[in-house]
């Protein structure tokens, strides 16, 4: 995508604060000296069978990316793609429901929106947030000796992939609809209350192309201890048994000449840390000395994070993964 981008007439404009130039998980323009507007779109083909529960999955995913920058979400757009021939339109009206009762749970209201024909379902959320211009949180703000936290386990692709081969147990299906419809308001607030000096959100990239591109952005290079990064119990089994999702290999070989894997890691456990996410946790680097009272407020607030490595200086940002999990 960074290749597209270098070749799009980039015009710029003085109350740009973050745009295609420098891209982030949304695009930032200033309105006045102590308020920006925050901006992003996400859509998605559904991952789980109850057109409510997607709907609902879909406006969580879309806010996560104004959480991810410290900023307040306070309005969305719907954004349906519909294959009216084949579905009944009561199948649009419970995804639009979930959609709208997703982001009502986040306190955002969803003021209007777009449907077209698409050939397969596609839904999302074009989300408005706020933010003053000081305090926005960037994919490259961090430093040298930050340590890295996760929000939520990774084997969500694996798991909606089983889910739509049957391969899934009941008890499995609830978890992963659960994990996804779990918003990042809280991990977000704690963030910016602690002084977070970076984060992202893990999504279809999967765990290493995110934090990739949180280490190009910065300069630096990191190092992740894989027996530290929480999995979903189910997505491991699965995960033995060679069930992915493409992306996952794809997100594998894009980012492959960057990342320096023990020899003693699995392909299996390798491709965890690539596997797409969909509504996935926060990854935040925190100033080693803030990290302490991050964690307990982050328990505090019901997030079961996850300390999974650090960050230091390097000529080329790259990434080491120590292992393998015990």
């Amino acid at each position: 995508m960074s290749q597209v981008l270098r070749k799009l007439p980039l015009n710029a404009h003085p109350s740009v604060i973050v745009g295609l130039g420098a891209p982030d998980d949304c695009g930032v323009v200033r309105l006045h000296e102590d308020l920006a507007l925050v901006s992003t779109v996400d859509i998605f083909t559904p991952v789980v069978d109850d057109p409510y529960d997607y709907g609902r999955i879909a406006a969580v995913n879309s806010l996560s990316d104004v959480y991810a920058m410290g900023a307040r979400p306070v309005s969305a757009l719907a954004i349906a793609g519909f294959p009216d021939t084949r579905l009944p339109l009561d199948v649009l009206a419970d995804v639009l429901r979930g959609l709208i009762e997703g982001a009502r749970g986040c306190g955002v209201p969803v003021v209007g929106g777009h449907t077209v024909k698409n050939p397969e379902p596609l839904f999302g959320l074009a989300v408005t947030g706020v933010c003053h211009p000081d305090r926005l949180i960037l994919k490259g703000g961090c430093g040298a000796g930050d340590v890295l936290v996760l929000t939520k386990p990774i084997g969500i692709g694996v798991m909606t992939t089983a889910l739509k081969n049957e391969r899934l147990s009941p008890e499995g299906a609830r978890t992963v609809t659960e994990l996804m419809l779990a918003p990042n308001d809280r991990a977000a607030a704690v963030m910016v209350e602690h002084g977070a000096s970076a984060a992202t959100d893990v999504t279809g990239f999967g765990l290493l192309g995110h934090l990739h591109e949180m280490v190009t952005a910065a300069g630096l290079a990191a190092e992740i201890d894989s027996g530290a990064v929480p999995l979903l119990a189910e997505a491991v089994e699965l995960a033995r048994a060679g069930v992915f999702p493409g992306g996952a290999r794809t997100n594998l070989a894009a980012y492959g000449t960057a990342l320096e894997f023990d020899p003693a890691l699995a392909d299996w456990e390798r491709l965890l840390l690539t596997d797409p996410q969909t509504s996935g946790g926060l990854l935040i680097a925190f100033p080693r000395e803030r990290l302490d009272g991050a964690l307990e407020a982050l328990s505090q607030a019901g997030v079961a994070a996850a300390t999974i490595g650090r960050l230091f200086g390097a000529d080329t940002p790259r990434i080491r993964i120590a292992g393998p999990r015990g």
